[in-house]
């Protein structure tokens, strides 16, 4: 028997439309649950509610909103542990990686509680003398929160945390991949003390429950993370509608390796980047730009590192490289493994399917090499544990490739030159850049986005999470 997992909707738990099962990539006879799925009806229900909560909640204390974030942000903490071991049964990636973003999760909440009690305005003098001018932020209203797969409590986490701490309404709607993590993070949210209709989860098909968000005009807001073409239809939507939205979308991230590298942390940057979490973030390095000088040794280095990898099943002790995330995705890397060969790339290792005791979605992570920046497995995003390395002859050629690109969301550079990492730096088209580190893997507290077909609107996380969920107002004062 497995349990039922219902909507949250207007401050209760709520039978669903429909009812889909939740299976364990790394063992296709776990059934995690059953998770309910709304309608347009039960989605306009939800929107409904968190319209009729807004004028309150807007106006809410701001010590009132710091407690309940604080509350959730420390049962997060206190269950990484179980809620971990969740995540990782649902999405693949390892019982460490799992913990550790349930942990970042927890984190963001506990920050947000705090940005409630930072939230600044502005006072100056108005050009006309005697009155005064006050810059102030209020809500936005309701947001509608359309959230992936690959980090499926983290992301969810730096949505809702800072619309709640700024006083917005939330209509929830996770990816339907990944219900059991965002169902436990709603049921912690239900018992923080949030007013009926301030929080409202909608799980469910994108094509019904994303577009009734998105047609809804009591929405003022949509933060999206997801396909860029989605994300394109999203943007669409939107500005038919003037709703304001905000689009964290594709990668096709490029780490530089300089001949005055340190190899092994090269090799350990491009291992972690490209094939942790396999291969299934935006940040992940799927290009390899690497100069003459160290080319064949960085490759030979490579190939022995992947040689150690351990895949398998993600709760098993010593896995390094957990399972594809679905049937669906599975096929598509390999795919894009057929398209390399087409293309003329030379698989230097991995791409194979692997049997394991278990019966899940095993792929050895892939390296492709002697390819071009042309080649589609250059400009596509793969989205799975596959990289390809491009020869270059220099910096400068190096610096152009990693620009060459309609994505810009992360970078990466290994050199000791700090000529060259200062001018990676700036000259790097990326919204976020790494020097001798992998390009995945960010904090919490700063903002995180791209540029190009990446992202669209203001930054997330940090202090910047306020450019979106608020909006400013000017007041003039003249004392009478």
């Amino acid at each position: 028997m497995t349990s039922l997992h219902r909507l949250y909707i207007g401050g209760a738990w709520v039978e669903g439309a429909s009812v889909a099962r939740n299976l364990d990539p790394s063992d296709l006879e776990d059934v995690i649950g059953e998770y309910a799925y709304a309608d347009r009806e039960l989605t306009r229900r939800a929107i409904e509610a968190a319209r009729a909560a807004a004028p309150a909640w807007g106006r809410s204390g701001i010590q009132q909103r710091a407690d309940i974030l604080d509350r959730i942000g420390s049962e997060i903490l206190a269950r990484k542990e179980e809620l971990g071991r969740l995540l990782s049964r649902e999405e693949g990636k390892t019982l460490p990686e799992g913990i550790g973003e349930v942990v970042r999760a927890g984190q963001i909440f506990k920050f947000f509680a705090g940005e409630c009690l930072r939230l600044g305005g502005e006072a100056v003098p108005s050009v006309r003398p005697g009155i005064s001018v006050e810059m102030s932020r209020e809500p936005v209203g309701v947001v509608g929160l359309i959230t992936p797969w690959n980090f499926p409590i983290a992301i969810p986490a730096w949505k809702i945390a800072p619309a709640l701490a700024f006083g917005n309404c939330v209509v929830f709607k996770p990816a339907d991949l990944v219900p059991g993590s965002a169902w436990a993070l709603a049921e912690i949210i239900s018992r923080a003390g949030l007013p009926a209709g301030v929080f409202n989860l909608v799980m469910g098909r994108g094509s019904v429950v994303g577009e009734a968000i998105l047609e809804a005009p009591e929405i003022d807001a949509v933060s999206f993370t997801g396909s860029v073409e989605t994300g394109r239809r999203i943007a669409a939507a939107c500005a038919a509608s003037m709703k304001k939205f905000q689009l964290e979308m594709g990668g096709k991230n490029p780490l530089v390796v300089l001949d005055d590298a340190d190899l092994e942390n090269a090799v350990n940057c491009a291992v972690q980047g490209a094939f942790y979490s396999t291969g299934q973030r935006c940040t992940a390095s799927s290009r390899l730009i690497v100069t003459a000088g160290i080319h064949d040794r960085f490759v030979e280095a490579m190939i022995a590192a992947m040689k150690d990898l351990v895949v398998g099943h993600a709760l098993e002790e010593g896995t390094q490289i957990g399972p594809v995330v679905d049937r669906n995705q599975l096929d598509q890397d390999l795919r894009y493994l057929e398209i390399g060969r087409q293309e003329g790339a030379k698989l230097a290792w991995g791409g194979r399917l692997l049997d394991r005791p278990t019966r899940g979605f095993f792929l050895e992570p892939a390296l492709f090499v002697e390819t071009r920046n042309d080649m589609r497995i250059n400009r596509e995003e793969i989205f799975g544990p596959i990289a390809a390395v491009i020869r270059v002859a220099d910096y400068e050629e190096a610096l152009a490739v990693a620009n060459d690109t309609r994505f810009g969301l992360s970078s990466g550079i290994c050199t000791r030159s700090l000529k060259h990492a200062a001018h990676f730096r700036t000259h790097s088209q990326a919204g976020m850049v790494m020097v001798n580190l992998p390009t995945a893997g960010v904090d919490y507290h700063v903002p995180f986005g791209g540029r190009k077909a990446s992202s669209y609107g203001p930054r997330e996380q940090g202090r910047y999470a306020a450019e979106f969920y608020t909006t400013v107002k000017t007041a003039y004062t003249l004392p009478l």
